[in-house]
């Protein structure tokens, strides 16, 4: 029943992309269109989107969660380009305050990272970078501050504190405000949910000697 009402959505989605102008969009996005398909770099992956559906570079469907996230994200193109770039939480954007399930974007997304990375500070850094993290420099101190590319447009900040005796590892998960624009909260809690799960991933794959 649940596979009936995701290829339903899927296919709502793809009917819908059908009638955008990829030539309009694209240099509001900073994203590749080739005629009738979009060519979206989404974390560590390339994906195609078109009227046919969503691909990786080897031609299979991504799982339903990239789908409607990439979906979201041409469908919601703003009318302009928007570049604020200062890091926010979160709960500091405006729409945020009307998405239902409150407790998704920290459970799915920093309570996910932390018990993955809890004492292994050094692990969550290396498959951060496997996954194009960067390095990012703060006033304030963290033990792993990192940034990533989600996006064309929008990208998160990955603030790491490892446990120490009296205090527990902690995360958060920034965005750059203008993410708001390009997004709806619902899509960005997945975005972060699934830089997560990758994050998580990668780190079991590097153990296994992947």
């Amino acid at each position: 029943m649940v596979g009936e009402i995701f290829e339903k959505n899927y296919q709502y989605y793809c009917d819908r992309i059908a009638e955008l102008d990829f030539t309009s969009i694209k240099e509001r996005l900073g994203t590749e269109s080739d005629r009738d398909q979009m060519k979206i770099s989404f974390i560590d992956r390339d994906y195609l989107v078109s009227k046919k559906g969503v691909t990786d570079a080897s031609g299979n469907r991504p799982d339903y969660m990239v789908c409607v996230i990439l979906a979201k994200y041409l469908l919601l193109t703003p009318d302009k380009s928007y570049n604020d770039t200062e890091w926010v939480s979160f709960k500091d954007f405006k729409r945020a305050s009307h998405f239902t399930n409150t407790n998704f974007f920290s459970s799915d997304t920093e309570q996910v990272i932390v018990k993955n990375f809890s004492g292994r500070v050094n692990e969550l850094s290396r498959a951060g970078k496997a996954l194009g993290g960067i390095d990012h420099e703060l006033r304030t101190s963290y033990d792993l501050a990192m940034e990533f590319i989600a996006l064309p447009r929008i990208s998160l900040l990955l603030l790491f504190n490892e446990k120490e005796e009296a205090f527990p590892a902690n995360c958060s998960l920034l965005f750059q405000k203008h993410a708001e624009f390009y997004l709806d909260p619902e899509s960005l809690a997945l975005t972060s949910a699934c830089l997560a799960k990758c994050l998580k991933k990668t780190d079991q794959n590097t153990r296994r000697g992947k």
